[in-house]
C-alpha cells in the first residue's frame, strides 16, 4: 500500500511539474524574453564600445508621419508620392529603396494621378516594394487563374533542403495589373506575433511581434521578404540554400539561423534601443523629402541634403497615430506601438550587419532546467533547512544573472521558466523532506515507544529544545514487580524458552500498567517498575498503583493455566508498592540521559516486593499506600516489620481484594 501511495505521490508532482512547465514556458517565458531585450540588448556596459545598440546610421526612415500630413491632407492623389521616388530616383541615389506598404487597388478617380505614380516607380531600378501573402481567399479578377504564375517573377531561386517547411499562406494579395507590371522586385511585409518557440498557444493568446520571416513557401516557390530582397539586390543575388534550421549563402560564406515551426521559418528580431519618437533608425519626416524635391527643382537649396542618402538604405512607410489609416504600429517587447517601418528597418539591419541574436536550442534549456531542479532538490535533501534556502536561493540568483549576461552577449536562453521550475522545485523537496521527515519520526516514536513510555516520549518531543538534566520533587507511587524463582527456572531452560516466556508477560503486563495511568520505567531482568503520577497527572494514583497491581496478579493466573496446556513451567511474581515523595526527572550524563525516579520512596517499594518471599504473599504494600487506598481494598496488617535500611519498624499490609 505504501508503494502505491508513493508512486502516486510522483505521478502527481511528475504531472504537476509539466504542467507548470508548459504554463510557464508557453505563457510567462514570452514576457522574460521580453524585458529582457528591453534592459540588457539595448544597453551598453561603460567599457563595451563594440556593442551596437541603437540601429545602424546606414538605414535611413522616410516616414509619412503627423507633420507631412498635416501639410499634404490624406487621403492623397498618388501622384504626390511621385515626389518622395522621384527624389531618390534623380537627385539622392541610395543603394537601396524600399517601400514598406501594399497597393492593392486602382485610384478609380484620379486615373492619371495612378498613371504618374507607376510611371514615377518604374524608373527605380532599386525600388524593392511590399507583397502581402495570406491565409485569406484572395483573389485577382483582372489576371484570374494566372495571377499566381505571373506572380512567380518575384520569386527567387533557392536550393530548397528544407523537410518540413510550412506551406502557410494560401494565397497572395492581387497587385492591379499597372502597378504589377511597374515593379521589378517585391518582398513580403507580412509579420506574424509570437514567440520564438512557435507554439500555437503563443500565437493565439500572445501579440507581440519578435520575429522576422525572411523566406516564406507559397504554391510550390520560395519568396523573399522585403529585408532579404534587399540583402539579396545589394550582394548580386548570390545563390541561397535553404534547409530547416538556416539560410546559407555559400558565395559570402554566411548563414542565418532560423527555426521552422508549424507556420513559418522565423528568426527573432534584435530590437535596437529607441529615440525619443519611438524609432531605433535615424529617420525623416516625408514632407522635408517632399520639399527637398520641389526646391531642388526650382534650384534652391533643399531641406534635407541628398548626400545623405549616399550608399544608404532607405525605408519608406507611414505612421500617423490616428484617424488616417495610417497607422501602422505593432506591439513589440520594446513597445507596445512600434512603427511597423522602423521593424522592418530593423529587419534589414539584422541580415546586414549579421546582427543576430544565438538561440539556445529547446534541449539545452531543458537540460539546464532539469540540471538545476536536480542540483536544487540534491541541496535540500543534503543541507539543513536555513543552509539550503540560501544556496537555493542563491542557484536561483545565479541563474537570472548569468541569463541577463547571455542576454548582454545577444545569446537567447530561457529566463523565467528555469528559476520558476527551480522555486517549484524547492517546494516539492521540501514537502518531500517534510512527508519523510514526518514518516521517519513515527517510525522513531514507534520504536522509540518500545523502549520508553509514550508518556515520557511526549514530554522529551514537547521539551526537545530545552532537554538538560534536573528534576523536581513530587509525589508518586512506585511499583515493582518480580517473577519468583525466575533464575533456578532458567537454568532449566534455554534462552529461547526463557525469553519466549518473558516476552509474553511482560506484553499482557504492559497494556494493565497503561490501562491505570502508569508507565513502565524500566525492565530489570525479569522485574518490572512502573511509575504512577508522573509524568500522567493523577490525583488517584495509589488507587490506581494498587488496581493495577491487583489485576496483574489475575493475568498471572489465567497465564498459568495457559502455559500449563503448553507444557511450560508455572511463574509466580510479587508485587511492592509505596507512595511518597521522590525526584522525578533526567539522570545521568549530557550525553546519555534517562528519564526515572529516585529517593527512598523508590528503595521501600523494591524492599517490599522483596518482602513477598519472606512472608509467602503476592503483593505488598505500604503504610502510606494503605492510607490513601484502604477504603477500596482488603488487606492483611503485618505489624513492626524491620525494613533493612529503616531505623525504624513499620506496618506493611498485604492486599488480599480490591473490592471497590
Amino acid at each position: 500500500m505504501n508503494k502505491i501511495k508513493a508512486a502516486l505521490f510522483f505521478i502527481i508532482v511528475f504531472l504537476s511539474l509539466i504542467f507548470v512547465y508548459f504554463v510557464t514556458y508557453n505563457f510567462v517565458e514570452p514576457k522574460g524574453y521580453d524585458f529582457m531585450v528591453r534592459h540588457t540588448l539595448t544597453e551598453k556596459l561603460p567599457f563595451d564600445n563594440k556593442k551596437q545598440v541603437y540601429g545602424s546610421k546606414d538605414i535611413v526612415l522616410v516616414v509619412i508621419d503627423a507633420k507631412t500630413v498635416d501639410k499634404y491632407r490624406w487621403p492623397w492623389k498618388r501622384e504626390l508620392n511621385c515626389k518622395i521616388f522621384d527624389y531618390f530616383q534623380k537627385y539622392a541615389h541610395p543603394d537601396i529603396v524600399v517601400h514598406d506598404s501594399i497597393v492593392a487597388t486602382l485610384d478609380s478617380e484620379n486615373p492619371e494621378s495612378d498613371k504618374k505614380f507607376f510611371n514615377s516607380i518604374s524608373k527605380l531600378d532599386n525600388l524593392i516594394v511590399g507583397f502581402m501573402p495570406g491565409v485569406l481567399g484572395w483573389e485577382n479578377k483582372t489576371f484570374g487563374n494566372i495571377y499566381d504564375s505571373a506572380f512567380r517573377k518575384f520569386a527567387i531561386k533557392a536550393e530548397d533542403k528544407t523537410t518540413s517547411m510550412p506551406n502557410f499562406y494560401s494565397s497572395i494579395m492581387p497587385y492591379p495589373k499597372p502597378y504589377f507590371d511597374s515593379v521589378k522586385y517585391a518582398g513580403s511585409v507580412t509579420m506574424l506575433p509570437g514567440f520564438i518557440n512557435g507554439n500555437i498557444a503563443s500565437y493565439s493568446i500572445d501579440e507581440v511581434f519578435r520575429n522576422h520571416e525572411y523566406l516564406l513557401k507559397y504554391n510550390g516557390n520560395i519568396y523573399p521578404s522585403v529585408a532579404m530582397k534587399a540583402f539579396l539586390v545589394k550582394n548580386n543575388n548570390p545563390e541561397i540554400v535553404f534547409t530547416n534550421s538556416q539560410i546559407y549563402f555559400p558565395e559570402l560564406n554566411y548563414r542565418i539561423r532560423q527555426k521552422t515551426t508549424k507556420y513559418q521559418s522565423i528568426v527573432p528580431l534584435r530590437f535596437y534601443k529607441l529615440d525619443s519618437e519611438g524609432y531605433s533608425h535615424p529617420k525623416i519626416s516625408a514632407v522635408d523629402i517632399m520639399d527637398s524635391y520641389d526646391n531642388l527643382n526650382r534650384k534652391q537649396s533643399p531641406v534635407i541634403n541628398p548626400e545623405l542618402f549616399k550608399n544608404k538604405i532607405v525605408v519608406i512607410g507611414a505612421n500617423v497615430p490616428s484617424g488616417t489609416g495610417l497607422n501602422d504600429n505593432k506591439n513589440t517587447p520594446m513597445i507596445s506601438n512600434h512603427p511597423g517601418v522602423d521593424i522592418q528597418a530593423t529587419a534589414i539591419d539584422n541580415i546586414f550587419h549579421n546582427d543576430f541574436l544565438k538561440v539556445a536550442p529547446h534541449w539545452l534549456n531543458i537540460l539546464i532546467t532539469i540540471f538545476g531542479m536536480l542540483t536544487v532538490y540534491c541541496i535540500i535533501r543534503i543541507c539543513d533547512l536555513f543552509k539550503s534556502i540560501g544556496l537555493s536561493i542563491g542557484l536561483v540568483a545565479a541563474y537570472i544573472i548569468a541569463a541577463s549576461i547571455c542576454f548582454y552577449s545577444g545569446i537567447v536562453v530561457n529566463v523565467i521558466t528555469p528559476p520558476v521550475m527551480f522555486i517549484v522545485t524547492m517546494l516539492v523537496a521540501y514537502t518531500h523532506k517534510f512527508v519523510l521527515e514526518n514518516r521517519s519520526k513515527e517510525k522513531v516514536k514507534s520504536a522509540m515507544g518500545k523502549y520508553m513510555s509514550e508518556d515520557v516520549m511526549k514530554r522529551v518531543i514537547q521539551n526537545i529544545d530545552n532537554l538538560g538534566l534536573g528534576g523536581k520533587k513530587a509525589t508518586v507511587t512506585v511499583l515493582f514487580a518480580d517473577i519468583r524463582g525466575f533464575t533456578s527456572m532458567s537454568e532449566t531452560m534455554s534462552a529461547q524458552q526463557v525469553s519466549e516466556i518473558l516476552n509474553e508477560y511482560f506484553t499482557e503486563m504492559e497494556p494493565i500498567i497503561s490501562k491505570y495511568n502508569g508507565i513502565i520505567n524500566k525492565f530489570i531482568g525479569d522485574a518490572v517498575m512502573a511509575i504512577f503520577g508522573e509524568p500522567i497527572q493523577d490525583k488517584n494514583h495509589p488507587s490506581n498503583a494498587v488496581r493495577c497491581g491487583y489485576e496483574m496478579l489475575l493475568k498471572v493466573k489465567e497465564l498459568q493455566k495457559k502455559w500449563a496446556g503448553e507444557g511450560k513451567p508455572k511463574i509466580e511474581i510479587g508485587i511492592g508498592i509505596n507512595t511518597g515523595e521522590v525526584f522525578v526527572g533526567n539522570i545521568g550524563s549530557v550525553n546519555r540521559m534517562e528519564y526515572t525516579v529516585i529517593g527512598d520512596t523508590v528503595n521501600l517499594a523494591s524492599r517490599l516486593e522483596s518482602y513477598n518471599k519472606v512472608y509467602k504473599t503476592k503483593m505488598l504494600i505500604s503504610s502510606s499506600t494503605y492510607e490513601a487506598t484502604k477504603s477500596i481494598i482488603d488487606v492483611m496488617k503485618i505489624s513492626d516489620v524491620e525494613i533493612r535500611g529503616k531505623s525504624h519498624r513499620m506496618n506493611i499490609y498485604e492486599v488480599l481484594k480490591v473490592i471497590n
